[in-house]
Parts: structure tokens; C-alpha cells; sequence
């Protein structure tokens, strides 16, 4: 058995013996990128002759591959995974859709006599599933119109420095690379005169869709950046370049997944915006400012952490 094949055993008989009835309650298996929570989940799975619903925002889309964490061939073999290679990179997919599709897993997976367990780093995708969405104005088609004119005459962050002014929390969660929730938050607010984090606070995510237990893998901070480093290594010396050169011959190089984390880096230095001696540190440090998100997001939850005994 391998290293993480062991802590991750240890750690599902741990959460196992907290007290959760996996019969009447999702399973969800949580925590900061590279943490191992796909190690945990399978583990889980295996014990409970479960099946998982992944919640990741690239993993979705059919293609992105290598720099995703997809469970390999031999790990779908062993236990079945939902909502991972679904979508065409190209075709929009929003919480909403997700909510739906996940609702749909679990539903099949149970009426199966079947465990469903949640694993996955999409928070706002999570919570949604969990605890409801926030009911916002439908989108309006002319101010997106404008958004993506800004965008393209004065660039990403001219987009973002709007939201800034008008909604400071929500523009400190988002990235200025992810332009359809910047676009989004601005339009709510012009639709309704209200920020999109006065809507989030006023909903709170009260209703409980599903009867949940969180489990979080936790590791110390220094093993993991460790772990994210090694992460990031791997998956360039394993071809990720290249994968992203394909992606783009294919005719994937505006999907919405070519802006999330390491794939927008590996994709500027494709176009030239990004040395290949500064590569692997500008994924490195992008990956720890989104962990520090995941942590934040995780300290507002009830979870049950789970601290890896051994690597």
C-alpha cells in the first residue's frame, strides 16, 4: 500500500468513527488543493461501497486533464465518479447547472442501495449544493455586452477595479482573471442597487438541502506547500505544456477553464507572457493565494478536520 494510500485509510476509518451516519447524511470530503482529499475520498468509497460526486470547476469539462487532478483511469475503475469529464469545455456551466446535475447524482447513487460522497474544492459549488443559492436577478445581456467591451479595450483588471469600487469584499474573493463572476457581481448590483456580498450575507445559505457532514483534510502549512510544489513539478515534467499547446490547437484556448489556476499560467507562457524559468513559481505562489481562500472559506464552516497521521 502506498504512503498516501495509507494515511488516507487511517484518516477514513478516523472520520468513520465521529459519530456519521452515512446512510442519512452526505458524506463530504473538503480542504485546500493538494491536500489529498481525492486520496480520502476514495478511501471512504472503498469502506462504504460508495461512489463519488466530484466538485471541482475544471474537472467538469472534458479535456483538461493533466493539470485538473482528475482521478486516473484505474481510480474511476475502482469506484465510480460522477460529473468528472461531463461538459464541452466550451459550453457555460454555472452553480446553478451544477446544483442540478449533483442533485441528480446523488439521487441515482442512492436509489442504487449506493453511498454518495462529495469530494471536491469548489466551495461556492459546495455550498450551494448543501445550503441553497442566492436568488439574483437573470443576467442581462447588455451589460455583459459592456463588460466584455471593457474588457477587451482596457483588459481584465479595468473590470475588476470597477468592482472595487462598488463592492470591495467580493473584488478581495475574486481574481480579476475570472470575468464572468466580476461581470456578474457588477451586474447584480446595477440591476439592484445592492452588492452581490450584501445578497450572500442577507441569504447566509440557511436552507439545508442535504444532511451533510464536512470532513477536512488538513495538513501543516509548510508540508503543504511542500505538497502543492510537488504537485506543480509533477505535472510539468509530465507534459503540461504541451497538453495546453493541444487545448489550444483544439480550439480551447477561450474556454472558461483555461482561466483557473495553473492554466492560466501555463496559457500566458504559451503566449509569451511568462518565462519558463518563472513558470513553476508563478504557478506555486497563484496555487497558495488560492489555498489561503480555501482556508478562509473552511474556517466559517462546521467541519470535522482530519489531520493525516503520515504521508
Amino acid at each position: 500500500m502506498s504512503s498516501s494510500a495509507k494515511w488516507a485509510d487511517s484518516a477514513a476509518e478516523r472520520a468513520l468513527s465521529s459519530g456519521c451516519d452515512p446512510s442519512r447524511e452526505l458524506l463530504c470530503v473538503v480542504g485546500p488543493t493538494a491536500s489529498g482529499k481525492s486520496d480520502l475520498a476514495m478511501a471512504l468509497a472503498k469502506r462504504l461501497s460508495g461512489e463519488i460526486v466530484t466538485c471541482d470547476s475544471v474537472q467538469i469539462y472534458r479535456a483538461f486533464d493533466l493539470g485538473s487532478g482528475k482521478p486516473s483511469a484505474l481510480e474511476r475503475a475502482e469506484v465510480p465518479h460522477h460529473l468528472v469529464d461531463l461538459w464541452d469545455p466550451l459550453e457555460p456551466m454555472d452553480v446553478a447547472r451544477y446544483v442540478e446535475l449533483a442533485d441528480a447524482a446523488i439521487a441515482n447513487i442512492r436509489t442504487r442501495d449506493r453511498i454518495p460522497i462529495l469530494c471536491g474544492g469548489t466551495f461556492l459549488w459546495a455550498k450551494a449544493l448543501l445550503a441553497g443559492l442566492v436568488q439574483t436577478p437573470q443576467a442581462d445581456a447588455n451589460l455583459r455586452a459592456e463588460h466584455r467591451s471593457l474588457v477587451e479595450t482596457q483588459g481584465q483588471t479595468a473590470l475588476h477595479a470597477r468592482l472595487a469600487l462598488i463592492d470591495g469584499e467580493t473584488a478581495k474573493r475574486l481574481h480579476p482573471s475570472d470575468v464572468l463572476r466580476v461581470s456578474r457581481a457588477l451586474e447584480v448590483y446595477a440591476l439592484t442597487g445592492k452588492r452581490l456580498s450584501e445578497w450572500h450575507r442577507e441569504h447566509a445559505f440557511s436552507e439545508v438541502r442535504h444532511p451533510h457532514r464536512l470532513f477536512a483534510v488538513e495538513w501543516p502549512r509548510t508540508t503543504l506547500d511542500v505538497r502543492i510544489r510537488e504537485r506543480v513539478v509533477s505535472w510539468l515534467n509530465a507534459g503540461w505544456i504541451e497538453h495546453v499547446r493541444k487545448l489550444y490547437a483544439d480550439g480551447y484556448e477561450n474556454a472558461r477553464a483555461m482561466r483557473s489556476v495553473g492554466y492560466a499560467e501555463v496559457s500566458a507562457h504559451i503566449r509569451g507572457e511568462i518565462a519558463q524559468g518563472e513558470l513553476e513559481e508563478r504557478i506555486v505562489r497563484r496555487t497558495r493565494v488560492f489555498v489561503r481562500r480555501q482556508r478562509t472559506w473552511l474556517g466559517h464552516e462546521a467541519v470535522t478536520s482530519i489531520a493525516p497521521t503520515e504521508e
